[in-house]
């Protein structure tokens, strides 16, 4: 049973990832969408350390997960940043309660 624990703890976290998608395809604002972005980066790194256990490779896959986890942060608050600075927030909710 030990030997199966990584592949179903991978397959439940890529079937939680399922709903974000919709969250990112339809989300009402643009930090909705970033959120849901981050959140199937963060089960992605995960997922990582994951494949990593089934390979016996765990240290080469935390430095994968690590790396990858630090990316995806940087990108978004680059992403809200830019969010942020281009669109003013008052405007975005205007616009998303008249569509």
């Amino acid at each position: 049973m030990t030997e199966y624990f990584p592949l179903i703890m991978g397959a439940a976290l890529f079937v939680m990832m399922i709903p974000v998608v919709y969250r990112i395809w339809v989300g009402p604002t643009g930090f909705d969408r970033i959120l849901g972005v981050n959140v199937i980066g963060t089960k992605t790194a995960v997922l990582l350390v994951i494949i990593g256990t089934v390979y016996d490779r765990v240290d080469m896959f935390v430095d994968f997960a690590i790396a990858y986890a630090l990316l995806n942060f940087v990108a978004a608050i680059v992403v809200s940043r830019y969010l942020n600075h281009s669109i003013p927030f008052k405007e975005l909710e205007a616009k998303d309660k008249k569509s």
